[in-house]
């Protein structure tokens, strides 16, 4: 079975079934169903044109249900005759579907998970991940935003701000998790920067390319991890640091900075570092005062204090450091670090190892197990 065609065919025939006048919710669910029948059917019974297909069994599961429940007969008025099977239009409803899911109804907070789950094919572990909530809650959220929109119209697009926070964390998830979403990321905020102006759309898409330039650098030949200052920057794609660093200075121009230029603007200072030890950190660390400021997120502030153990110091990091919840997602790992930059080695190894058991991916769990063998055997040759 092809997962991977099954994935790309997905938004745009939730896209036919919203046009059609499907609900939302109800056009969710329906999809599912044809997909599931997909996955039963195609090993032996592969369809020439999957797209038609996929959208003529949902279709049909959506009318069944709207049929056998009579609280949305009234919408059945709205249907119009079943598609026959054949080619299906080839448009790309993507982009304008995170606009209808981050729907008015919703807070931003459930139309981003939403999105999440039903157009970015995330899970809701990955998503709760990314929030750092437990599973449960997220599972709820998600649950929530659905009966919510249940039975309304998506006539009304939601803001753009909420649409760039989707983006975001499928970029994020795509460039450091188990599903690859980044470059589908990138292709849609694109989309987005072509079709509105706006500073932090621009900001969006510069911190997206600044990453993905160093992407094939991020891996080493055996697939472990390689921390960015231990890169082969020589790999760095230097054409997208270039347009990425283009884009970032239109925006700032602009003198309307938000939380996406701000991180672009610390990427492109990595990038901008012919090497690790030439890396300006003093200016970073102003860049993460900006970022507190815009945000007051935690995670910025775990980020700031490894800032500033480069700048002034590890100590004066894990002075930062030590004011932070540690119960934070890879505040472990950053303590370890700093640990080691202040030559104690045996806290460094116990702090490496126990971040290597909260990791959320076998690639981070791999690289941090490493680190503290490493330091291990270090410690005995001294």
């Amino acid at each position: 079975m092809n997962e991977a065609l099954l994935r790309s065919l997905t938004p745009s025939v939730l896209g036919i079934l919203v046009r059609r006048g499907a609900d939302f919710a109800a056009a969710e669910d329906a999809l599912q169903e044809a997909l599931v029948e997909a996955v039963r059917v195609w090993p032996t019974d592969m369809p020439r044109e999957p797209k038609g297909w996929l959208v003529t069994v949902a279709w049909r599961r959506y009318l069944d249900a709207a049929r056998s429940d009579t609280a949305r007969r009234r919408r059945e008025d709205l249907v119009e005759e079943e598609p026959a099977p054949g080619p299906a239009p080839g448009v790309d409803d993507t982009l304008r579907l995170y606009f209808l899911c981050a729907h008015p109804a919703l807070t931003p907070s459930s139309a981003v998970a939403l999105t999440l789950r039903a157009v970015g094919g995330l899970t809701t572990r990955q998503i709760a991940r990314a929030y750092l909530v437990p599973e449960a809650t997220m599972a709820q959220r998600i649950s929530r935003a659905k009966r919510t929109v249940s039975g309304v119209r998506f006539d009304r697009p939601g803001d753009v701000a909420t649409v760039l926070r989707v983006l975001y964390l499928v970029f994020n998830e795509g460039y450091s998790g188990d599903v690859d979403l980044a470059a589908e990321a990138i292709r849609l905020t694109r989309q987005l920067a072509a079709s509105i102006d706006h500073p932090e759309v621009a900001g969006l898409l510069a911190l997206m390319l600044l990453h993905h330039a160093r992407r094939s650098a991020r891996t080493g030949p055996d697939g472990g991890l390689v921390p960015l200052a231990e890169q082969d920057r020589g790999r760095w794609d230097t054409a997208m640091i270039a347009e990425g660093v283009a884009i970032l200075q239109a925006a700032l121009a602009r003198d309307r900075l938000g939380e996406f230029q701000a991180q672009a603007a610390i990427a492109a200072l990595h990038a901008d570092a012919p090497t690790a030890g030439e890396t300006d950190w003093v200016q970073i660390v102003e860049w993460y005062d900006e970022l507190v400021r815009l945000t007051d997120s935690p995670v910025v502030r775990l980020n700031r204090a490894v800032a500033v153990g480069e700048a002034d110091g590890p100590r004066a990091g894990l002075a930062a450091l030590a004011a932070l919840d540690d119960a934070l997602p890879r505040h472990t790992a950053a303590a370890a670090h700093l640990h080691e930059r202040d030559g104690d080695l045996e806290t460094a190894a116990r702090l490496y190892a126990e971040a290597a058991r909260k990791a959320s991916n076998l690639a981070e769990r791999d690289h941090l197990t490493r680190r503290a063998a490493r330091l291990t055997q270090l410690r005995r040759t001294v």
